[in-house]
């Protein structure tokens, strides 16, 4: 059923039913090889986000140590000298925040500052005079640079308006005009040596002093300057992040959150493991961060300070006498913001005698988020595959790649990717946002595991489907060679048929005169020898087919062969009309080789048949058969025509069986097309081998064995 199947199925049929086929099968082996790899790269981003909240995790730890220190210091620390031990023992020492140079765990401190309610700035790097400065071992040249230091620190606070300036110094009863007065404090403020402990008061009274500080700026002009250093930091406790906050500009500004173009279709896909944006999950282990009370003695002389900004030439006189002081203050928790300048403040309220104070430090924006974030990020797999963006406030500060550290992007159309995880730092960097988004998602040891195995199964399914296509068009090419064999044969057997048996009943009627007789009686042998051959090439076919070629070589000389084949083909060539030269070497006729003498004989026979019936129209119509000995103990047999030659594209194709060089319907020889191929099988059988060679003009056929 096949076969009948294949006669009626031409090669375009056949290529377009493989076609149709291949595309059943690659289909849903696409579809299973996607979902795999697909699956395996949301775990991979399941794993990976994983990560990202790990790496946030510890770098919000990081933070949060840093911040931890300097939350326990006390008032005092933010002086120049402060009480050791004992108060009433009246020992006085540098405060560890006087060290110079600066230092600090914080990454990009600049130094510390304190400003004091009526905006006063001062900072523990300079002491009160240069007197006590050098009583403490600070020679000028360090005062000076502690000096630039300080000036630095003063200057970015009055370029953010969070000092009192200068100019203003002389309307200091303007600012208590302004400013609240004690008889508007409750009563419960003003006995104590402190501020009340109700946090609701506190909270009350830093509204009222941001309100009179504002009232101030609206009624007096140039007054909100004086108390710009309480009211301004007033208004930047109040920008939480559950407040819409502003875009600020500047050169360290990317732009905003919601502008990125982040694909979020990981992020949405995976909604069990998505996390709050506004607020990150609870930390364990995070203390409840509350206002502490502490007992502080602070050394205070009995002359007023001069001004640190005044302090230009050291005093002749002898430093006023100073007295210890002991008082109770109440410390707020640190808080971070972000300034118009780029730089980010860490400040604390601190109440003292019914006063507030403001203490912290300047931090450069920069070295302050590389510090702990990029170090930590650089540490994981996930520097290779994603990027780190901080926020502040919904403002883009910073892009952390993997390969090129920070990356200084113009806007955020250079920030692109998919959205891995965001969240927030706690308290007091609870406005510092993170967002991971992903570059490049690798799948892991399973993917390059299933994509080898998708290359290897289409490779497979192709090379498979190409096999059985080339096996299809062989098969259907067999066929047709056979049905050409077929007619050939019914051909050559069909007219020495005719013609034997029309001479023969000529011959037994008697109607055949006695001098042509012998023609054709002649015609008669050469038409049966001419069947005899045509008859041993099918049968040797089909022993071949059927695997049943037994040959059984004999020690035979190459003279031998040569007389052999001599005898053979003699009387073949001479009724064509083709001249015979037979031609051997005598170092190659004492050559003894291996082989079937009929087999031999088989192969010469085929060749001088082919070279015949190609050749018939040639100009000079002869057959040279030479035996040559080489020098690598191989004996060839040389077969030549004077006919057209061969075409180089079927030089190779001739010894296919049943193959033809010419059409069947439209061929000028005679043959079956398996003639060639018999020569090729039974000189490889015989462990020889064969070739062609074009000549000019004709062919040439070089059958080798080799001789003992």
């Amino acid at each position: 059923m096949a076969r009948s199947a294949l006669n009626s199925l031409s090669k375009n049929q056949l290529r377009r039913w493989l076609m149709v086929f291949f595309f059943v099968l690659a289909v849903p082996s696409g579809l299973l090889v996607y979902q795999a790899y697909d699956q395996l790269k949301w775990e991979a981003f399941h794993r990976h986000r994983m990560l990202a909240e790990e790496l946030a995790t510890r770098i919000d730890k990081g933070y949060a140590q840093l911040i931890e220190t300097e939350e326990r210091r006390a008032f005092v620390d933010y002086n120049f000298l402060v009480v050791a031990g004992d108060p009433n023992s009246n020992f006085i020492q540098r405060s560890a925040l006087s060290s110079f140079p600066v230092r600090s765990p914080i990454p990009g401190l600049i130094g510390y500052f304190q400003v004091d309610s009526e905006g006063v700035f001062k900072t523990p790097l300079l002491p009160d005079s240069t007197l006590t400065a050098s009583e403490y071992g600070i020679q000028a040249d360090e005062l000076a640079q502690r000096q630039e230091l300080a000036n630095r620190l003063r200057a970015i606070l009055d370029e953010n308006r969070l000092v009192r300036t200068e100019q203003h110094e002389d309307r200091e009863d303007e600012l208590t005009e302004a400013m609240i007065t004690p008889e508007e404090v409750p009563l419960s403020d003003r006995t104590g040596s402190l501020y009340s402990s109700s946090t609701e008061s506190r909270r009350n009274r830093d509204r009222k002093i941001t309100e009179e500080g504002e009232k101030a700026s609206r009624g007096y002009g140039n007054k909100h300057e004086i108390a710009a250093g309480q009211a301004v930091f007033d208004r930047l406790s109040e920008q939480k992040a559950d407040r819409p906050s502003k875009a600020l500009t500047g050169s360290n500004i990317l732009g905003r959150v919601e502008d990125l173009q982040l694909d979020s279709s990981f992020e949405a896909a995976q909604a069990p493991m998505r996390q709050q944006r506004m607020t990150p999950k609870a930390k364990a282990g995070v203390a409840k961060r509350t206002p502490r009370k502490e007992q502080s003695a602070l050394p205070e002389p009995e002359s007023p300070v001069t001004p640190p900004a005044t302090m230009a030439a050291p005093q002749a006189s002898k430093p006023a006498p100073l007295r210890i002081r002991t008082f109770e203050s109440e410390i707020d928790p640190f808080e971070m913001s972000l300034l118009n300048s780029g730089h980010i403040v860490l400040y604390r309220k601190v109440w003292r005698d019914n006063r507030r104070y403001i203490q912290g430090m300047l931090v450069e924006q920069s070295a302050f988020l590389s510090g702990v974030m990029e170090t930590s990020f650089r540490d994981t797999s996930l520097a290779q595959m994603s990027e780190l963006i901080t926020a502040y406030q919904g403002n883009l500060l910073t892009a952390f790649s993997a390969t090129m550290g920070e990356r200084y992007h113009s806007g955020t159309e250079e920030l692109h990717g998919a959205l891995l995880y965001q969240t927030r730092l706690t308290a007091p960097f609870n406005d510092l946002e993170m967002i991971f988004t992903i570059q490049h998602l690798p799948a892991g040891p399973g993917g390059a595991v299933v994509i080898w195995i998708a290359v290897i199964l289409f490779l497979l399914l192709g090379a498979g489907f190409y096999a059985i296509y080339r096996l299809g068009v062989g098969q259907i090419n067999l066929i047709s060679q056979q049905q050409d064999f077929v007619s050939a044969v019914s051909h050559e057997l069909k007219t020495p048929l005719t013609s034997i048996r029309m001479y023969g009943e000529m011959l037994r009627e008697g109607w055949v005169v006695e001098d042509k007789k012998r023609d054709y009686y002649d015609y008669i042998h050469d038409e049966s020898e001419r069947l005899t051959r045509l008859i041993n090439n099918v049968l040797q076919l089909a022993r071949m087919t059927r695997n049943g070629l037994q040959v059984q070589l004999k020690p035979v000389s190459a003279g031998e062969l040569m007389d052999l084949i001599g005898s053979k083909i003699e009387s073949q060539t001479a009724r064509t009309g083709f001249d015979l030269k037979l031609n051997a070497s005598p170092d190659c006729a004492s050559r003894t080789l291996q082989v079937d003498p009929d087999y031999f004989t088989q192969i010469i026979i085929n060749l001088v048949d082919n070279a015949i019936k190609f050749s018939a129209k040639a100009e000079k119509k002869a057959i040279d058969i030479e035996c040559l000995a080489q020098q690598d103990s191989r004996v060839v047999f040389k077969v030549r025509d004077y006919g057209p030659g061969i075409a180089k594209d079927q030089m190779k194709k001739i010894f296919k069986l049943f193959y033809r060089s010419e059409n069947e319907l439209t061929r000028e020889t005679v043959g079956t097309g398996i003639g060639l191929s018999l020569v090729s099988q039974l000189t490889t059988a015989m462990e020889g081998s064969v070739d062609v060679v074009n000549m000019e003009p004709g062919v040439e056929f070089r059958v080798s064995f080799l001789s003992e």
